[in-house]
């Protein structure tokens, strides 16, 4: 793996240096898993692309003024790819406007209806997280990958341990490890059927060891771009300390092409 001088290079053309650029090393040598290409927005993911930093607001999406001061401190410390929810009609028609006055790509997190994944793509969002399993119907589905299509965006498949369908719970003898990657093969089964193949992959649980595990098992298996994270890590001091070393143990054996630490 390469790492380059770090630093970023913001939608308008100027560079701006993270403040997090003296604690990251200028190369290194670990070879990489190689995964797709796909983009979102301008920031390209897999396909041998600098690793890029994720993060999620934490304010309500519909008050677009807070969220988009929130997402412009997340530019300044040098975040990549910002994730807003999208629980209601009006959080997807809030897009926009936030989109307007930020300056790096922006995710729409939608669970259950389809319909807010539709409107948040139609509203400007550059990517959608979702998980195919609680979106609903088939129809629903592909109502979704449509939209995407039409879109020109790419659709992560979010697999969580806490939400895995029933048949591979009962299959694999709970939230295993196993039962998490058969949950993230099948719904990218789904999405090839539908001739959609502009997909990421995030495989998370609680704890490091399912976590880790997880993810090594998907990555010998396919190539579409990993996003990785531990889910619900923690508070400040436990939630960093168990992203870093699931975090780190991946990165090191070259597996990961986008990332996100997560708090509880």
């Amino acid at each position: 793996m390469r790492l380059k001088p770090y630093h970023r290079v913001s939608q308008a053309g100027n560079p701006r240096r993270s403040p997090r650029s003296a604690a990251v090393p200028v190369t290194a040598a670990i070879p990489r898993r190689r995964a797709r290409l796909l983009h979102v927005g301008a920031v390209p993911i897999g396909g041998g692309a600098v690793i890029s930093v994720q993060s999620m607001t934490t304010t309500p999406t519909a008050d677009v003024a807070a969220t988009a001061a929130q997402i412009r401190r997340l530019e300044q410390a040098g975040c990549d790819i910002v994730r807003v929810a999208v629980p209601d009609t009006e959080a997807a028609a809030a897009i926009a406007g936030i989109k307007a006055r930020i300056g790096i790509p922006l995710i729409a997190d939608v669970h259950f209806d389809h319909r807010l994944a539709i409107a948040a793509a139609g509203a400007g969002a550059d990517g959608l997280r979702i998980n195919p399993g609680n979106i609903g119907s088939a129809r629903k589905v592909r109502e979704v990958v449509r939209c995407a299509k039409e879109c020109g965006i790419p659709i992560r498949i979010g697999v969580n341990s806490g939400s895995l369908e029933k048949d591979i719970l009962r299959r694999h003898g709970g939230a295993t490890a196993a039962g998490m990657v058969a949950s993230a093969l099948r719904n990218i089964e789904l999405l090839r059927a539908l001739d959609f193949e502009a997909v990421k992959v995030s495989l998370k649980a609680s704890d490091v060891t399912r976590t880790v595990a997880a993810y090594r098992q998907l990555a010998g298996v396919t190539d579409v771009p990993l996003h990785l994270g531990v889910t619900e890590a923690g508070t400040l001091f436990s939630g960093i300390v168990k992203s870093a070393l699931g975090i780190g143990m991946l990165l090191a054996e070259g597996i990961g092409d986008t990332l996100r630490v997560s708090l509880t």
